[in-house]
């Protein structure tokens, strides 16, 4: 059994920052790619940012040089660090693992957290 547990989600005024976390737990052999996506009200999952297990990065074109993101192999933990936050940054977060677990068979999946509500105000 594996668990995403987000946390770090809120209200902020624009201009301000927050800071995701994410963290796996359970029955997890190793993470390949974990990342964050967010939905915003009437509209589609999107890419916010993705890290691989050996540390590059890939960050959709609207939030590239405002967020970072992060992870701590140890802890199975990955960070969205916002700054610069917009009103059209808000949107529940929710973050993704690819990780190789346990079920019949050991294989890769891919698992997601509950999501955690950002919200900016103008």
């Amino acid at each position: 059994q594996v668990q995403l547990v987000e946390s770090g989600g809120g209200l902020v005024q624009t201009g301000g920052s927050l800071r995701l976390s994410c963290a796996a737990s359970g029955s997890i052999f190793s993470i390949k790619t974990m990342g964050w996506y967010r939905q915003a009200p009437e509209k589609q999952r999107e890419l916010v940012a993705t890290i691989t297990s050996g540390g590059s990065t890939n960050y959709a074109d609207s939030v590239k040089c405002r967020f970072t993101i992060s992870r701590d192999n140890a802890k199975n933990t990955v960070y969205l660090q916002m700054d610069s936050l917009k009103p059209e940054d808000t949107a529940v977060y929710y973050c993704n693992c690819n990780l190789v677990t346990f079920k019949t068979v050991w294989s890769t999946f891919d698992f997601w957290g509950q999501g955690t509500q950002v919200t900016v105000s103008s």
